[in-house]
């Protein structure tokens, strides 16, 4: 996502309350660095590890789930029992993406376009329920692996 800084998030850090230490900034790095990606905690744990970053799979795991319980990072979980995570939108008023996930090779794409606000107008209108944010998932079959099937 573009805009984010370090000091944008260490703003949302001190807001809540929370100090933005090395291992946290080295996290958040990460994800600034590999935009668009949805990784896992072994997945950053590998990155750090392969630029000689010392810093354990439990720090990161902690990390994690403090900037995610603080919605900087939004936690996704793609039916495969491991959780992945991105930065989060910035502003309350903008949604998330939808993903796509292949059920044959596991590929995960996003989707930009929002197709959900007709519901959620028709939800605020029928029962008053004001919905502020959603996470849409489609499984099927990406091309490659459907053109694989098709033959």
């Amino acid at each position: 996502m573009s805009g984010i800084t370090i000091d944008i998030l260490r703003q949302r850090l001190q807001a809540r309350q929370h100090k933005l230490t090395t291992q946290r900034r080295t996290v958040l790095e990460v994800f600034i660095a590999h935009p668009g990606e949805h990784l896992s905690a072994e997945d950053v744990y590998g990155i750090l590890r392969g630029e000689d970053i010392d810093i354990g799979l439990a720090t990161v795991y902690r990390s994690l789930e403090l900037l995610a319980n603080l919605n900087i990072l939004q936690r996704m979980e793609f039916g495969d029992g491991c959780s992945r995570y991105e930065i989060g939108t910035m502003s309350p008023d903008e949604h998330q993406h939808h993903h796509l996930i292949c059920v044959k090779c596991g590929k995960l794409l996003e989707f930009p376009d929002d197709l959900m606000d007709d519901l959620e107008n028709d939800v605020l209108e029928k029962t008053g329920f004001k919905v502020v944010d959603h996470q849409v998932k489609f499984f099927g079959y990406c091309k490659e692996c459907r053109e694989k099937l098709d033959k």
